[in-house]
C-alpha cells in the first residue's frame, strides 16, 4: 500500500493571501505550500481519496493524474469536500463513501452531478476495492465528523480528520498501533482552538495510540516548516 499526502494545510492553506509571517513569507520565496487536506491511497491497482479539497485539480496533476476509483468523505466542511467537482468531465465520478449525516450534506452541492452515493455505519468495518476501511467517530463540534482507518494484508493507517484532543475511547482504540497515523495539528504550542487539537496535544493523542509512527496535517501558516512529524504535501509512504 501507497499513501499520498496530498495536501497537509487547513482551510485557509500555507501561504495564507495576504500575510508576511515568516512560514509564509518562507513559502512564497521558496516555493513550498501546504494545500488543503486529501490523502490518497493506492493499494492492488486501485486509488482512494480520503476527501477531495478545494485544491484537488493541482494536487492531482502533482501526483500524476491518477485515476481515482472511490472517495471517502470525512465531514462536510468545504475545505474536505467541494472539490469533488474537479472530476467533472475528467474522469467517470467516482462513487463516495460516507457517514450518512455526512454524505447526505456534502450530496446536496453536487445535485447537478450523478454519481453514486454509500452511506457507511461508523464503526462497521467493510471492503472496498480490497482494502478494509473504517470510519469511527471525532469530536470536532458542531460537525458530524469522522475519523478513517484502511487495513491491507497487516498494514494499517489511520486519520482523525479534524478533531479536538478527548475523543472516545472506541476512536482511540481503533488508532490504536497504527503503522502510520495522520493527525490534526492546527496550530503551534500556546494555542487552543475549540475545535482542533494544537501541536504538542496532536503529538500526544499519537503516542497515546501507539502508532509506529505518525504525521501532523491540517496544519494552519503558524506551524513552522521543519516542525518535527510535520506532514509535507506529496509525501509519500510504502508500507
Amino acid at each position: 500500500m501507497e499513501i499520498t499526502l496530498l495536501g497537509s494545510g487547513d482551510a485557509i492553506g500555507t501561504p495564507k493571501i495576504g500575510c508576511a509571517c515568516e512560514t509564509c513569507t518562507s513559502a512564497r520565496d521558496r516555493g513550498w505550500s501546504r494545500l488543503r487536506s486529501s490523502i490518497l491511497v493506492s493499494a492492488g491497482g486501485k486509488n482512494i481519496l480520503i476527501d477531495t479539497s478545494p485544491d484537488l485539480r493541482q494536487q492531482l496533476l502533482l501526483a500524476g493524474s491518477p485515476r481515482i476509483d472511490a472517495v471517502i468523505w470525512t465531514h462536510g466542511h468545504y475545505d474536505h469536500f467541494i472539490g469533488y467537482g474537479e472530476f467533472y468531465r475528467v474522469q467517470g465520478m467516482p462513487p463516495v463513501y460516507a457517514a450518512p449525516g455526512v454524505l447526505d450534506y456534502c450530496s446536496r452541492f453536487f445535485r447537478f452531478l450523478p454519481f453514486e452515493k454509500v452511506a457507511i455505519e461508523p464503526y462497521s468495518a467493510f471492503d472496498l476495492m480490497g482494502v478494509e476501511v473504517t470510519l469511527f467517530e471525532m469530536n470536532h463540534p458542531s460537525a458530524s465528523t469522522y475519523g478513517v482507518r484502511i487495513d491491507a494484508g497487516d498494514v494499517s493507517v489511520a486519520s482523525t480528520s479534524d478533531t479536538r484532543r478527548d475523543v472516545c475511547q472506541r476512536s482511540m482504540d481503533l488508532m490504536g498501533g497504527v503503522d502510520l497515523l495522520f493527525v490534526d495539528a492546527m496550530a503551534p504550542a500556546g494555542y487552543s482552538i475549540y475545535k482542533h487539537m494544537n501541536y504538542p496535544e496532536a503529538c500526544s493523542l499519537a503516542r497515546e495510540t501507539g502508532a509506529a509512527d505518525f504525521r501532523c496535517i491540517h496544519m494552519s501558516h503558524l506551524v513552522l516548516p521543519g516542525t518535527p512529524h510535520a506532514g509535507r504535501d506529496m509525501e509519500s509512504f510504502h508500507l
